[in-house]
């Protein structure tokens, strides 16, 4: 048969058939049942993977609205490859057969009610926690997810809603490259839907637009949103102001919304969830998208945020920059601080990618300034052996320093500053720069692969929408599409695992100890 020729092609001439005990694909068949399984033959040891009972569901509306065909079919937008409900991607892609310590430990047992023991997210502590954060947290994680993409069936209509009823969009937090690409994506993808032209609003500044009376919503169209993806920033502007919820719910009842789209961080999907069940209680039929924003790639489960590429792709410019400082003066010693409050993913790869950064810094792991394992020490033997070094340290690494009493402002406890003042003192006869790009890094337009990866974020969100999900957010999971219950993505950040592979790549890369 063809799959047994596809596998012998893959696995060698001895491949043969075995039984469908395990299924072997991430994704299910359209129909929810497993396509017929084809595999090597199993080796001994090899333990069966769970079926697809165990989901990740995500909440809906449907029991209180009517299906009706989707608008997309052959011959106009779309292809007629809907996705359904039933089918799944797994959350978890490896199997490990042991818990070898130099493995990532990406997994855990945790409890789940009605499943028992189950594997689980690991998070690891920050550097700065104290005695409750001292050792990582387990987070239960089911085996599978919900694909993301079109339903045959969906559960609002288009064209007959009136001029504002559709959707609104509204960007929460700091800027971060790709808001304008994401903006621009659910707008035309609203459009392909056959949301009639100015149907869908955006929000000023963030969640209080909604009520203030100094910025009233904007229409979007399709030729107010055309180029805007060339831009940094976001054209509806952005705000991390607490609002007043309630007050929200009323102007999404006044104005007829039935669909918001968030696109925010870990706050502003918070704030996405408690708008979802402050509309369930009122009754107010309106469902709640999210769109992932997270410069730090600090989304919890999900493989990497928009933007991150392109922050990463700049901070190496700063880098650059820093080690032309470092090199341009005797025992030069150039500090560049970038983005990550909670995780140190930008620094760890923009210090990986530009093979320059002699130490990073990172909020995972608590670092020594003084002793022989300390920074200094170890910067003292750089200088000797080199001249110059460059540092590289995350926004959040190195709080542990500022637990006094006397150090509660936020200005107080910026690590940039005072790592640069602390190795002057420490290293008198060198040259210290200090460089940070933070406002740099995050305002610029975005490179090609997060402006593709925004715009299949946009679609998916609004797919989702018009099937009637809410409390959901949208987000690339094993390189899959998968809808996402918001409350679980917030539980906690992700963060770098100072025991995995991405850690000790770049320690094996650049010879730099722990620090510890």
């Amino acid at each position: 048969s063809l799959p047994l020729q596809i596998m012998r092609l893959l696995c060698g001439p001895h491949a043969a058939l075995i039984p469908p005990s395990r299924p072997l694909w991430g994704l299910l068949s359209k129909s929810g049942t497993p396509p017929a399984q084809v595999a090597c033959r199993a080796g001994p040891g090899t333990q069966s993977l769970p079926g697809p009972s165990d989901v990740l569901e995500c909440n809906t509306l449907r029991p209180h609205l009517r299906s009706r065909h989707s608008p997309f079919n052959e011959s106009s937008h779309f292809s007629g490859r809907f996705v359904s409900d039933e089918d799944r991607v797994m959350l978890n892609a490896i199997y490990f057969s042991s818990s070898s310590p130099s493995a990532d430990r990406v997994r855990c047992s945790a409890p789940v009610a009605g499943l028992g023991e189950k594997a689980g997210l690991v998070v690891p502590p920050t550097s700065s926690g104290g005695e409750a954060e001292a050792e990582d947290v387990c987070i239960p994680l089911p085996t599978w997810g919900m694909r993301a993409g079109p339903r045959e069936s969906i559960y609002f209509e288009p064209s007959l809603t009136r001029a504002a009823s559709e959707g609104a969009v509204v960007t929460v937090g700091g800027l971060c490259p790709g808001l304008n690409d994401v903006i621009q994506g659910l707008v035309r993808k609203l459009r392909d839907y056959g949301v009639p032209e100015g149907s869908t609003f955006g929000i000023r500044y963030g969640f209080q637009g909604f009520y203030s009376k100094k910025h009233r919503p904007v229409v979007l169209t399709g030729r107010s949103v055309e180029d805007i993806h060339l831009e940094g920033g976001s054209i509806l502007g952005t705000s991390s102001i607490a609002p007043d919820y309630r007050k929200i719910v009323r102007m999404i009842d006044l104005m007829g919304l039935d669909m918001l789209f968030v696109i925010g961080g870990a706050g502003g999907h918070m704030g996405a969830t408690q708008l979802e069940a402050l509309l369930t209680q009122h009754g107010v039929r309106c469902v709640v998208v999210g769109v992932p924003k997270s410069i730090d790639n600090s989304i919890l489960l999900v493989d990497r945020c928009f933007g991150f590429e392109t922050a990463v792709n700049e901070a190496q410019r700063a880098l650059f920059a820093a080690k032309v400082e470092a090199l341009s003066t005797w025992h030069g010693i150039a500090v560049v601080k970038l983005m990550g409050h909670a995780s140190g993913f930008i620094a760890l790869e923009a210090s990986m990618a530009s093979g320059i950064v002699d130490a990073c810094l990172i909020p995972e792991i608590r670092f020594l300034l003084d002793g022989e394992a300390g920074l200094s020490t170890y910067l003292d033997r750089l200088l000797q052996r080199q001249g110059s070094a460059v540092v590289c340290v995350a926004e959040g690494a190195g709080q542990h320093f500022f637990d006094t009493p006397h150090r509660d402002r936020a200005a107080d406890r910026d690590v940039g500053p005072w790592l640069a003042a602390a190795l002057k003192e420490r290293h008198p006869g060198a040259y210290v720069k200090y460089i940070d790009p933070s406002y740099l890094v995050r305002s610029v337009p975005t490179v090609s692969s997060d402006r593709t990866y925004c715009k299949v974020l946009a679609h998916n969100a609004v797919h989702a929408a018009f099937a009637g999900f809410t409390g959901t957010t949208v987000g690339l999971v094993n390189t899959h599409y998968v809808l996402l219950p918001i409350p679980f993505v917030t539980q906690a950040p992700r963060r770098v695992d100072p025991q995995g592979n991405q850690w000790n790549r770049l320690r094996a890369a650049n010879g730099q100890p722990n620090f510890t």
